[in-house]
């Protein structure tokens, strides 16, 4: 698992390609200079037979303590969660991430996953 730099916000972080399994995302993002910012995160998935997966953004100060960050969908940008995501079909999903939450370095995790494959870039 490697820890990502963001350098440019409009370019994107991968956190996963291709991913399955219950697991961390492949890479962690941590975006330094860019802290206090909204974000967002996309996450594209696609399935086999009887799909499904938990998936669960993460936030972290210090890179070893994470904690689920409060995030919104796209049709409700002002109604932030912190609830576990659970995937059953074939999407591609933005999640709105909080402003001003106290984070550096952001990833997922995947767990219950069942025929889900996982694509995710976080613009952070």
């Amino acid at each position: 698992m490697a820890t990502l730099s963001v350098t440019d916000r409009g370019a994107g972080v991968v956190l996963s390609t291709a991913q399955t399994g219950n697991a961390d995302s492949t890479n962690t993002a941590e975006r330094g200079q860019f802290s206090g910012r909204s974000g967002a995160i996309v996450v594209t998935s696609t399935v086999g037979a009887t799909p499904t997966v938990t998936v669960n953004i993460l936030g972290s100060v210090d890179g070893t303590n994470f904690f689920n960050l409060p995030y919104a969908l796209v049709a409700t940008p002002s109604t932030f969660v912190v609830a576990a995501i659970t995937i059953t079909t074939a999407v591609a999903t933005t999640y709105l991430l909080q402003v001003d939450q106290p984070w550096r370095y952001v990833k997922l995790n995947y767990s219950a996953n069942t025929n889900v494959t996982c694509t995710a870039t976080a613009f952070v």
